[in-house]
């Protein structure tokens, strides 16, 4: 099986950059200094590759909305606060490979006429933060990133930012005023950060994932890329399974692989031998699945036209055994804690929710309570400056509408 983004991740001491270079590492960059940025951006349009960090955009499209003029300062931002429950996939790559990264960013900055980037990592990930750190010294050492790139007379320079562990700053204009000093609040869309981002200037914005997935594409070309996965699905994707499975871990798969041979073949299925209830099949935020709806692909149209989404393809497998009151209890709780507040509907909201789910499940709730969750679902609904309150009123909301009978069973009117 074709890998990517974990390809070599077995070697022993793959964050040091001369076995990195020794697996042929740096060799895209050196290629992307041979070709016109305007050649680059085509190969990444051609690839048909998508945002890897839960909206699934194209990258290639999204690279051609900044401004043409190279006169103007543009920012390169890494988006590594990886804070969505269930999800694992951006440290492995941080971890174990950080240069892959790296060189994903110094191609895409050449392409786009960055010369200023950033790394921004959730505060938790302290310790990948000095991996980091210790890569970007070393690549600058050998030429890779820094002043005078590979003697092309292109700089490119990254820093490494600590976030304060803030789910909200997942989202990109929350980032971007995390960066500038503020409180990470999202902005009013538009202006979007392609035309005047951080620091007011045209910014582009990339998952770990999605830059890491950039030095096969210039290597082997866009053709190669498009040969994994499926159409409108191409490559691969990093799926971090959790729960109740025999061997949780994070398995690199073509896209459009089906998600019961994630849970049954590389996950080693249910712990105990137990059957299956559902499946989260994106992190936290997306849908929950039904034990009858796993024999679909894992790409973005399949999870979307049965009501879900690929998200950041975090999978959490749930047992026979387990509660969906007491999981959507504690989403409820995660959601109104991470809540940054700027939105009346998400800010009272997802309190009212949680104090309700507390009601329900203490067995202290009655119907009426289990009907204004549901009110509150929907009220939240596309009604926020961020999909933090869409993806809480979907995610608990789904559970209650396919579940229900479990939390009618915890309330005595």
């Amino acid at each position: 099986m074709e890998t990517i983004l974990l390809k070599n991740i077995e070697i022993p001491d793959l964050d040091s950059i001369d076995v990195y270079m020794g697996q042929g590492g740096y060799g895209a960059l050196e290629k992307t200094f041979a070709l016109p940025p305007e050649e680059v951006i085509s190969m990444v349009e051609e690839s048909g590759l998508r945002g890897r960090g839960g909206g699934g955009f194209p990258a290639g499209t999204k690279w051609k909305f900044l401004p043409k003029d190279r006169e103007r300062k543009i920012y390169l931002i890494c988006n590594a606060d990886e804070g969505e429950p269930g999800t694992f996939k951006d440290r492995q790559i941080m971890q174990y490979n950080p240069h892959q990264l790296i060189e994903g960013m110094a191609v895409t900055a050449y392409a786009i006429g960055a010369h200023f980037g950033f790394i921004y990592i959730r505060g938790e990930y302290d310790w990948i933060a000095k991996i980091l750190v210790q890569a970007l010294e070393d690549a600058e050492a050998k030429g890779f990133v820094g002043d005078n790139i590979l003697d092309s007379g292109y700089s490119f320079q990254i820093d490494v930012f600590r976030g304060a562990g803030s789910y909200v700053c997942g989202e990109e204009t929350a980032l971007m005023e995390s960066l500038e000093g503020r409180a990470g609040r999202p902005r009013l869309k538009p202006p979007f950060p392609a035309l005047s981002g951080l620091y007011g200037e045209p910014t582009l914005i990339h998952n770990v994932v999605t830059l890491a997935c950039i030095p096969f594409i210039i290597k082997n070309g866009p053709d190669a890329f498009r040969a994994i996965g499926k159409p409108r699905s191409y490559g691969t994707r990093v799926f971090g399974v959790s729960g109740h499975v025999n061997k949780p871990g994070a398995f690199e798969c073509p896209l459009g692989i089906s998600l019961k041979s994630l849970i049954y073949e590389f996950a080693g299925g249910i712990k105990g031998n137990k059957g299956l209830k559902a499946v989260i099949p994106g992190g936290i935020s997306s849908p929950i699945l039904l034990a009858d709806e796993i024999d679909l692909e894992m790409d973005f149209e399949s999870l979307a036209a049965v009501g879900s989404m690929l998200g950041t393809g975090g999978v959490i497998v749930i047992d026979e055994d387990a509660s969906i009151p007491l999981i959507a209890q504690k989403a409820a709780k995660f959601y109104a804690h991470e809540s940054c507040g700027q939105c009346t509907p998400c800010r009272e909201g997802l309190n009212m929710i949680k104090i309700l789910m507390d009601r329900i499940v203490m067995e202290q709730g009655s119907s009426n309570d289990l009907e204004m969750v549901m009110r509150l679902c929907r009220y939240m609904r596309g009604s926020t400056l961020c999909p933090m309150g869409d993806a809480a009123a979907m995610s608990i909301g789904t559970m209650i509408r396919k579940f229900r009978g479990e939390f009618e069973e915890l309330i005595h009117d």
